[in-house]
């Protein structure tokens, strides 16, 4: 019986694969595109050597505090509250519709489409949140701002010009950010 000697298949050379596999993943990384709609429409203040030092007296009826403790428990004025119970709260402190005298002042200015109006533009939301408090507790809090606002807006849209805020042009949804300002102060503990 004859054998015939077994061939040797020869080995594969691998050394580029790990250079053209990390070529790829730059390659669609560079030519992806990553859309994020995501996220709070906030203006952050100018870096600290550029602002000036500048003494704000605010009265104690137009603040409102609410605070984020390390455990995440949210509260209002020191009264624990939920995220659906702290934008009522700020809807009824930034509208104050019965003048109270406890609640923010309101002046009246002549707003562009809207006439000679009401403006609650002297309140400030106070936040104050832990360093230790999770980024989700942290958001919640900042979405019922959020509703608080659009809530506010959407309702005075309705009666002035008959239709949703969704609805509304750029000049008119800047007309109603103009009654309803938003008005936040963020400091972390201790400062």
């Amino acid at each position: 019986m004859f054998r015939r000697p077994e061939k040797q298949v020869p080995g594969l050379n691998t050394t580029s694969t790990a250079d053209i596999s990390f070529m790829l993943l730059i390659f669609f990384l560079v030519t992806s595109s990553m859309d994020s709609d995501k996220g709070l429409p906030r203006q952050l203040p100018p870096p600290q050597e550029q602002q000036a030092e500048q003494e704000l007296l605010v009265k104690e009826r137009n603040v409102l505090q609410i605070e984020i403790d390390a455990h995440d428990q949210l509260t209002c004025e020191g009264e624990p509250t939920t995220t659906e119970a702290l934008t009522d709260r700020i809807v009824e402190f930034v509208a104050n519709r019965q003048n109270d005298p406890s609640l923010p002042e309101k002046s009246r200015r002549e707003v562009h489409l809207l006439g000679l109006t009401e403006v609650s533009d002297h309140h400030v939301l106070a936040i104050q949140v832990s360093r230790q408090t999770t980024y989700d507790a942290y958001f919640q809090m900042q979405n019922a701002i959020v509703r608080a606002y659009a809530r506010l807006r959407d309702d005075l849209a309705r009666r002035r010009f008959g239709h949703g805020l969704r609805q509304c042009s750029a000049e008119e949804q800047a007309s109603l950010a103009m009654v309803y300002p938003q008005r936040i102060s963020e400091t972390a503990p201790g400062e």
